[in-house]
C-alpha cells in the first residue's frame, strides 16, 4: 500500500512543477511582447530636437480653428520609445509645432514623392493623365493623409534627345534617319524607299520635329 502511494505521488509532483514553471513563465513572454520596440522608432533620432521630429515619430491634435495657408500652432506628443528635447537639453514629451493649415494633398509638388507611369503617352491631344500614389516628404509637416492618390500628367522619359533627332532629320532625314532614331519603324522604311518624299516628307519632317509634334513612338518626352 506504501509503495503504490509512493508511485502515485512522484507524478503528481512532477505535474506540479511543470504547472509552476509554465505559469511563471507566462509573465516572462508578456513582458518581451510589451517592449518590442515599433519599426518607426529606426526613423526617429535619438535625443534630437521634437520639433524636429518627422512627422511618423509624433502624433498632434488637428488645430481646427487654423485657417487655410497660414501658419498655424499645433499641439504634440511624441509617440512611445522615441526620445527627444527642448532647446535647453531637457527631455519632453509634450511640445509644439508650426505647421502650414493644409492638407497633404494640396502641399506642393516638391513636397511629396510620386510613382511614374511608362504605359501612358505623353504625346497625345489632350495629353494624358494616369493614378498616381504620392507620398509626402519626412520633413514636411501636413494635415490628412501622407500617402494620396493623385492623377498626372504623363512626364516619363525613355531617353530620346529632341537635339539628336533634329540633326538627323535635317542631315539623314531623306533616308528616314531620324524615324529610326524615334523607334517609327514603318514611317523611316517609308521615306528611305521613297528618298523622303522627294524631299518633301523631309521638309516636313524637320518642321514637325523642330516644333516638338512628332516625338519617339513610345509616347515618351524628349530629354
Amino acid at each position: 500500500g506504501s509503495l503504490m502511494t509512493t508511485k502515485l505521488s512522484q507524478p503528481q509532483s512532477t505535474l506540479a512543477k511543470s504547472l509552476t514553471s509554465t505559469s511563471t513563465n507566462a509573465p516572462y513572454f508578456k513582458t518581451l511582447e510589451s517592449t518590442e520596440i515599433p519599426p518607426y522608432v529606426t526613423n526617429c533620432p535619438s535625443n534630437g530636437l521634437c520639433s524636429r521630429l518627422p512627422p511618423d515619430c509624433m502624433t498632434c491634435n488637428t488645430n481646427y480653428s487654423c485657417v487655410y495657408g497660414k501658419t498655424a500652432t499645433f499641439d504634440c506628443k511624441v509617440k512611445p520609445h522615441v526620445h527627444c528635447v527642448d532647446v535647453n537639453n531637457q527631455e519632453q514629451e509634450n511640445f509644439t509645432i508650426n505647421m502650414t493649415c493644409q492638407f497633404c494633398w494640396q502641399l506642393a509638388t516638391s513636397d511629396y514623392v510620386c510613382t511614374n507611369s511608362t504605359n501612358c503617352m505623353t504625346v497625345s491631344c489632350p495629353r494624358q493623365r494616369y493614378n498616381a500614389t504620392c507620398t509626402v516628404r519626412d520633413h514636411i509637416h501636413c494635415l490628412g493623409n501622407r500617402v494620396f492618390p493623385k492623377m498626372l500628367y504623363c512626364n516619363w522619359t525613355g531617353g530620346y534627345k529632341w537635339s539628336t533627332a533634329l540633326a538627323l532629320s535635317i542631315t539623314l532625314g531623306g533616308f528616314g534617319a531620324d524615324r529610326f532614331y524615334l523607334g517609327q519603324w514603318r514611317e523611316g522604311l517609308g521615306k528611305l524607299f521613297s528618298f523622303g518624299g522627294l524631299g518633301i516628307w523631309t521638309l516636313i519632317d524637320v518642321l514637325l520635329i523642330g516644333v516638338g509634334y512628332v516625338g519617339p513612338a513610345d509616347g515618351s518626352l524628349y530629354i
